[in-house]
């Protein structure tokens, strides 16, 4: 019988983000909606899917051996896990999510201080009191099922949030006051899990695997023939060029070079490279970047 190991993955705004990630690490994940454990092509793996909020706390139990969850939520469970390692991705951009603290844009309230006997409505209750109790204000906490924001206007004091780019606030007319807790997805293990052998092997390779499609998501491959005669110059001019790969040609006096660079600077570069002397200019997407 082959060993397994019990992978949770996120259900909800974070799922499709995860699993097309997983895909590009090489494992293909495939959810029914009539089954709560999707396919995967990996004998070794078990794959779950949980509510974010709720991984942490099946990790920390053993009833998975590893899963990947916000940090947020580590935090709001007071959950004791393994942190393997931290992954820039999520459902919109690749930006870190915030908890934020806020009011309508007309209130009266400025900082943490002025909340004092005042009501707020979040869905990390833990995490606002914790807080609240650092600042030494005294406030009513209360755990918000849903439409958080509008409840900011008619129903609470303030409210303590999720964003990642604050335009869904804003459009709400809603001020943010304070940040309460930067988050990013992470990998995280059971300690018991982490302490077995062939559990920890198979982690960190599912780690190293995600981070390395995550690192080829913002590069990109480039290849180009240039004569020999110039590429002292080229290399001395575009610094992205870095420990590029240089190897003849069976044309003498020529080399091609292969190097990966920052997608976002490939446009600006092209023309560059073209100025000093580069043929056969070709750009390609990558798979994964492992260092």
């Amino acid at each position: 019988m082959s060993k397994k190991l019990k992978f949770g993955l996120p259900k909800g705004s974070l799922q499709d983000a995860t699993i097309e990630k997983m895909a590009k690490a090489g494992f293909n994940i495939s959810v029914s909606s009539r089954s709560y454990v999707p396919y995967v092509d990996d004998d070794e793996l078990e794959i779950r899917l949980i509510r974010a909020q709720e991984i942490s706390r099946y990790v920390e139990h053993g009833y998975l051996d590893c899963g990947i969850t916000g940090h947020d939520w580590v935090v709001e469970n007071g959950s004791m896990v393994h942190e393997v390692g931290e992954f820039l991705f999520s459902k919109a951009t690749r930006q870190p999510a915030r908890w934020v603290l806020c009011v309508p844009e007309n209130s009266k309230i400025k900082s943490v201080k002025d909340l004092k006997g005042k009501r707020i409505a979040t869905e990390v209750v833990n995490l606002t009191k914790k807080y609240l109790k650092k600042n030494g204000v005294k406030a009513e906490v209360e755990f918000s099922w849903g439409a958080t924001e509008m409840k900011a206007h008619e129903l609470v004091d303030a409210i303590v949030e999720l964003t990642e780019t604050g335009s869904s606030l804003r459009a709400n007319k809603l001020r943010i006051v304070d940040t309460l807790l930067t988050s990013t997805p992470r990998l995280i293990a059971n300690q018991a899990a982490w302490k077995d052998k062939w559990k920890r092997q198979k982690i960190e390779t599912l780690a190293m695997l995600l981070k390395g499609a995550l690192e080829a998501e913002a590069k990109v491959g480039l290849k180009m023939n240039i004569a020999e005669k110039n590429l002292a110059k080229l290399l001395r001019e575009l610094p992205a060029l870095r420990n590029p790969t240089i190897s003849s040609l069976s044309l003498k006096g020529w080399v091609a070079v292969e190097t990966i660079i920052d997608e976002h600077v490939v446009r600006e570069l092209i023309p560059q490279l073209k100025a000093a002397g580069a043929e056969g200019i070709i750009e390609y997407p990558l798979n994964k970047v492992v260092y």
